[in-house]
């Protein structure tokens, strides 16, 4: 809902049919630059995701809680890089950058669905490298496909929740005369600054929420690498140690990537207001770390290796 001015000041409630996504601003070289960093970012982030969720699916090697795991990962990469890359690619030689009232708020409820979820998934992941690792003997037993099952639709359901609140907490608000959002897709930060109303509850729905799924999924990280870092320390073979190590780095690799931005975005009282620097952090969380995580652990696991070199044989 839009809030207008008439002529004597008065305010009257009228519903905007679309908003006016800014995006980055600059002149056709800076614009054409953009956009072809913005397409081989998307191109190799659906081509190195489809690789990984196809890989694991075929070969039968790869059929283990781990690339279960790592499968859902690629998918949900897919998903929200996928929600968001290609209206901004289309924005960018686009004169109008328009996106409807109902366009924005479902890019807004499936992209913070899909990164929810991945926070959610990345401290399952730990988990699992953790009974595999310090509980190998239970480790069948406890990661059965039924528990994997059951963890990532809960990763799902955490996700789906968070979306539902930012979302709706969000569109209730009237937004003022402007409908230019200083971004290039639908966030919540940026849809705040247009609300003619107040957005304290919204901010502490943001900062609390995030925070908490934040403080809690890398609570979760550290205590499982905790017993890892002890387990590793207490193996007599190194070559045994840098198996495992290798195993694990990929994951902390990604882990870093995605709560540093992510922090940087959503986490801290100020992030909101900051629109200029949010753009750049959300390039690299939305679009950068889609198409690393692939690389990630295909070039530093053997198994997805040798699964790749198989299946180009």
């Amino acid at each position: 809902m839009a809030m207008t001015v008439h002529r004597h000041g008065n305010l009257s409630a009228v519903p905007w049919q679309e908003f006016v996504l800014v995006g980055f601003r600059g002149e056709m070289a800076v614009q054409t630059l953009l956009f072809t960093v913005f397409l081989a970012l998307y191109v190799v982030t659906i081509l190195g995701n489809l690789t990984m969720i196809v890989v694991i699916t075929l070969d039968a090697r790869l059929h283990s809680p781990m690339y279960f795991f790592l499968k859902n990962l690629s998918f949900l990469d897919l998903c929200y890089s996928s929600v968001i890359a290609p209206k901004a690619l289309a924005n960018f030689f686009s004169s109008s950058k328009a996106i409807t009232f109902v366009g924005c708020a479902a890019q807004l409820c499936f992209f913070s669905l899909s990164a929810t979820t991945e926070a959610f998934l990345l401290a399952v992941m730990a988990y699992d490298r953790f009974m595999a690792i310090c509980s190998p003997l239970h480790y069948p037993v406890t990661m059965s496909s039924i528990m994997c099952a059951h963890l990532v639709l809960g990763s799902y359901c955490g996700g789906c929740l968070n979306s539902i609140i930012q979302t709706s907490f969000t569109f209730q608000l009237p937004f003022c005369s402007s409908n230019r959002i200083n971004h290039f897709f639908c966030d919540v930060p940026p849809l705040l600054q247009l609300a003619c109303a107040d957005t304290a509850l919204n901010k502490l729905l943001l900062f609390g929420i995030c925070g908490f799924i934040i403080v809690s999924t890398v609570l979760v990280i550290l205590v499982s690498y905790g017993y890892i870092t002890v387990t590793i320390l207490r193996m007599r073979s190194g070559s045994g140690r840098m198996k495992v190590f290798s195993t694990c780095a990929s994951h902390m690799t990604a882990v870093s990537l995605f709560y540093g931005t992510v922090f940087v975005m959503y986490a801290q009282p100020g992030a909101v207001e900051s629109m200029e620097q949010g753009k750049v952090v959300s390039i690299f969380y939305t679009q950068v770390i889609p198409m690393l995580n692939p690389l990630i652990y295909s070039l530093r696991n053997k198994d997805v290796k040798d699964a790749l070199r198989r299946s180009g044989q």
